[in-house]
C-alpha cells in the first residue's frame, strides 16, 4: 500500500523536523547576555535529541540550521554564521560519538557540548575580547548541561518507545 522510503529520505525528514524543534526551543527561552550580544537558551536539548536519535548527519543539520535560523528570526544576525558552524559541529560530534548506549551518549554530550562552549569562547574573544567571552562561559556551560540532562533521557525514552 505505502512505498517504503529509503534511509536517506528518512534522515532528511528527521533532520528537517528536528531543525524546526531546535529553532522553536531556541526561541522559546532567551536570556540576553549583553557582554557578547548572545543569549542563553534551551535549544541544545533538542540538538542532543536529534543527534542521539538520528546520528551525526541529523545532529549536524538540526543543530546548525535550527539554531542559526533561530538567531536569524530572533534578530541576532551577528551570530547566524558562527552558530551554523558551532552548533552544526556540536550536533555532528554528539551524534557520531553517542550512537550506541547510554555511556556513549554521555560522552557524545560532553564532547559535543564542550565544543559548543569552546567554539563560542573563541568567536566571542575575536568579536568582543577575552573578558566578555569569559563572562559568557558559565551561561554556555549551563546551556550545555541542560542539553544533556534533558536530551539524553528524552532520546532514551523515545528510542524505547519507537522500538516497541
Amino acid at each position: 500500500m505505502f512505498e517504503r522510503t529509503d534511509n536517506s529520505t528518512r534522515q532528511i525528514v528527521i533532520a528537517a523536523v528536528m531543525a524546526s524543534l531546535v529553532c522553536v526551543t531556541t526561541l522559546l527561552i532567551q536570556v540576553p547576555i549583553p557582554a557578547t550580544q548572545g543569549f542563553f537558551n534551551v535549544g541544545d536539548a533538542m540538538i542532543m535529541l536529534a543527534a542521539f536519535i538520528g546520528g551525526p548527519f541529523v545532529g549536524a543539520i538540526a543543530g546548525g540550521l535550527g539554531a542559526s535560523l533561530a538567531d536569524f528570526i530572533g534578530g541576532w544576525y551577528t551570530w547566524v554564521i558562527p552558530t551554523l558552524i558551532i552548533k552544526g559541529i556540536e550536533g555532528f560530534l554528539a551524534g557520531w560519538i553517542g550512537q550506541n548506549g547510554f555511556s556513549r551518549k554521555v560522552l557524545g554530550w560532553l564532547i559535543g557540548g564542550g565544543e559548543m562552549v569552546t567554539g563560542y569562547l573563541l568567536v566571542q574573544t575575536l568579536f568582543y575580547g577575552l573578558s566578555a567571552a569569559l563572562f559568557e562561559v558559565p551561561y554556555n556551560i549551563v546551556q550545555m548541561s541542560v542539553g544533556g540532562l534533558v536530551g539524553i533521557p528524552l532520546a532514551e525514552a523515545l528510542k524505547r518507545r519507537l522500538a516497541s
